[in-house]
């Protein structure tokens, strides 16, 4: 069971991180140490060449990870990442994007994930993301 629900991850985000509604990211779904989040089409996202903006897609990946990791210790705000890798593999078309996170490695003070960005329309990923979170320490310790 995860230590956050679906509810109370998306109130904590709309509250605490604007960029969420710019975005428009919705969180799908969350377990324990997986975590699925969708980004609604909006033609604002688009750059150039007819794709959707690479920064759209690293916000996405990073609130994913922020919810796979919440997901496995519970509502701890002042989780941050400390760093973000994202591998483009092909040309996200005008359409929704899904993110699909999972925790590869939880210790004490880091969390490792990676999320996999699918467009809603096509079959194969646009994008491969890893990143690591840091996880403060227990107030007293």
């Amino acid at each position: 069971m995860p230590s956050i629900s679906v509810l109370e991850f998306q109130r904590l985000i709309d509250k605490e991180l604007p960029l969420v509604h710019l975005f428009g990211m919705r969180a799908v779904s969350i377990g324990r140490g997986e975590a699925v989040m969708r980004m609604h089409f909006n033609p604002d996202l688009i750059r150039p060449g007819g794709t959707i903006a690479g920064p759209a897609l690293m916000a996405l990946a990073d609130a994913t990870l922020y919810a796979v990791v919440l997901g496995m210790i519970g509502q701890v705000e002042l989780a941050v990442t400390t760093s973000l890798n994202i591998n483009f593999l092909r040309k996200p078309p005008p359409a929704d994007v899904i993110a699909e996170g999972r925790i590869l490695k939880l210790g004490k003070r880091l969390a490792v994930g990676e999320v996999l960005l699918l467009s809603a329309e096509l079959d194969e990923p646009v994008a491969h993301v890893t990143g690591t979170y840091s996880i403060p320490p227990l107030s007293g310790h």
